[in-house]
């Protein structure tokens, strides 16, 4: 007798049921066919799990970007989200799944004398409990789907996040070593500007030049000096944005951050282009993905919303023993067992579920349309990181060819000044266009690198 529930019980866990609502589709979209700016694909090709940071040749920079993945407290927060949904999903997993409950029970009873003999009575059972959902319409399929995706979600959004912080990172380690080159730039101006000024005193006291001369070449060298400390602020801010983004504690930021000295011009530069296709981008980019997970799972709360509108069928088996006595508790004469089905569903509930299933049909437009808007954002992020990529190198050759042309024209001034065929004032001007050339050609070269980081990040973190 005891086999006929259980078996009855197992043969009902095995009919299926439907699955209500729609099934996820990824939306069409209109596609380009080729990158543009480009005639031929680079053969240099970098995965997207691979340390693209490292093709710099940077060995500090690595250093930093490594403690930056274990320490930064973004990264971790993203971790512990992932951490979430999984306990999420081993829940929705769960709820596909009969419960088992146990149950002991004891009592001790006195009759009134006044309406029996006064009896006292002993009662004792042992009860196992097997309740199961049948999911006729696959609504906790679809609340596992969701969480499913959910989980996926939160995996990309953690590589979106780590993509976005070693951007950053490479970005602030480049500007900070632009700014400390041209705190170096200024610097050595300054000290020669700073001579100009001794020569111009002794030319003044020997009477060679008047007041004026004398006073041109002060302004020049006060001009420059104030520029060191705004120089020095801007060296002092990127390192403590550096030191944030590497997770540094409170009493390191506070403390003296050394990131070394190297100069602008050691950091490797790469060209190279994509050479895959476009519609590659969208399995390559982890804000995509994480943007698609997002609708996959609002589809399928849709999916689950709809199924709850429909009747609920639970089932429940109870096997157990119950006895007078104890010592009589686990005799086969004393076995109870009993199976029973229920079906619950609503009747009329004034339009609550439409308006549920209504509000999620909202949520997943929304949702489709926010991933439609992050691919199109996506696509012109790569369009111009490719343009600026392809621009920024001519402008860093120019700006070489301008600082040499400066340089020498300064040489050829200092030497007609010398040579007394011109004014001090064409000195100045000279020294002038060479301290912006310079300053323009390390900028330059900061946008270079800086844009080829931003073509790593857009692209999905290496091609």
């Amino acid at each position: 007798m005891r086999i006929l529930p259980i078996a009855l019980f197992l043969l009902t866990l095995m009919v299926s049921g439907c699955t209500i609502g729609p099934d996820y589709r990824r939306p069409d979209l209109n596609l380009p066919e080729q990158w543009p700016q480009i005639e031929e694909p680079s053969a240099t090709a970098i995965a997207p799990g691979d340390q693209w940071w490292t093709h710099y040749q940077d060995p500090i920079l690595t250093r930093l970007i490594e403690r930056a993945l274990s320490d930064n407290l973004g990264l971790r927060l993203q971790l512990e989200r992932i951490r979430e949904s999984r306990a999420q999903l081993n829940f929705a997993t769960a709820q596909l799944l009969p419960n088992l409950d146990g149950q002991a029970e004891a009592s001790r009873l006195q009759t009134s004398a006044a309406i029996s003999t006064g009896i006292t009575s002993n009662s004792f059972a042992l009860t196992t409990m097997l309740s199961y959902e049948v999911d006729l319409w696959g609504r906790l399929a679809r609340s596992r789907e969701s969480t499913l995706a959910q989980l996926e979600a939160s995996h990309y959004s953690h590589d979106a996040v780590r993509l976005q912080l070693i951007a950053d990172l490479v970005s602030t380690y480049t500007n900070l070593r632009a700014a400390q080159e041209q705190l170096h730039i200024t610097e050595r101006t300054m000290a020669l500007r700073y001579d100009s000024l001794q020569l111009q005193q002794i030319r003044f006291d020997g009477g060679i030049i008047d007041q004026l001369g004398l006073q041109q070449a002060r302004s020049e060298w006060e001009a420059v000096h104030a520029l060191i400390p705004l120089r020095r602020e801007q060296v002092t801010r990127l390192e403590s944005a550096l030191a944030v983004l590497v997770g540094m504690t409170p009493a390191e930021l506070m403390g003296t951050l050394d990131f070394g000295d190297r100069r602008l011009d050691q950091l490797a530069l790469i060209d190279a282009v994509p050479d895959y296709l476009p519609s590659e981008l969208l399995e390559r980019r982890p804000d995509i993905r994480a943007t698609e997970a997002v609708l996959k799972a609002t589809n399928a709360q849709l999916g689950m919303t709809m199924a709850e509108r429909l009747p609920r069928f639970n089932l429940a088996l109870f096997l157990g023993s119950a006895a007078g006595n104890i010592d009589d508790l686990l005799k086969s004469s004393t076995e109870t067992w009993g199976i029973s089905g229920a079906i619950l569903g609503p009747l009329v509930d004034f339009g609550r579920n439409r308006a549920r299933v209504d509000t999620l049909v909202a949520l997943r437009d929304q949702a489709e349309t926010n991933y439609q808007i992050t691919v199109q954002t996506a696509y012109r992020e790569v369009r111009d990181a490719l343009l600026l990529t392809s621009t920024i190198a001519e402008r860093e050759k120019a700006l070489e060819s301008q600082k040499e042309s400066a340089h020498k024209t300064l040489e050829l001034v200092q030497l007609r000044y010398q040579e007394g065929y011109n004014g001090y004032i064409e000195v100045l001007d000279a020294q002038r266009q060479l301290l912006a050339a310079e300053l323009a050609l390390s900028e330059a070269r900061r946008d270079r690198l800086n844009a080829t980081t931003t073509l790593f990040k857009t692209l999905g973190g290496g091609w």
